[in-house]
């Protein structure tokens, strides 16, 4: 607990420091890579990986297929564990929703368009050359 609010009480961290202790990236550089390539949006504008994390910013940070956007609670510029690193944000209600529905999207896609079992074996795969130049 002692630790918790000493983070809250840091007056400035680095965006791509914040990216790291959060556990949105792995690295910093692979933070500041994100951030220099206008990946991550600080209160919906591109930034530099030196801007300063104010509490109650707007982060929006791309994650896999989607994108997050998380409202900061806490500074902290160390990197301790995932539990502790979720108390740092929250996602907008928005975020979750797209979230869930590109989840849904992707499932959909996936019952659209299977895929075998296995690979095709030498008959098969003539057959298949066969139909495609007919």
């Amino acid at each position: 607990m002692a630790d918790a609010n000493k983070t809250s009480e840091q007056s400035s961290v680095r965006l791509d420091k914040w990216l790291w202790a959060a556990r949105f990236c792995k690295t910093r550089a692979v933070a500041r890579e994100l951030v220099q390539g206008g990946k991550v949006h600080y209160n919906g504008q591109r930034c530099k990986p030196s801007k300063t994390v104010e509490l109650g910013a707007t982060i929006r940070v791309p994650q896999g297929y989607d994108v997050r956007e998380v409202v900061v609670q806490a500074l902290s510029d160390k990197r301790r564990s995932a539990s502790l690193a979720q108390q740092l944000y929250t996602e907008t209600e928005a975020s979750m929703a797209q979230r869930e529905a590109n989840a849904q999207a992707r499932k959909a896609g996936a019952l659209l368009n299977p895929k075998p079992d296995h690979k095709p074996d030498k008959k098969q795969r003539r057959d298949i050359i066969r139909l495609k130049h007919q």
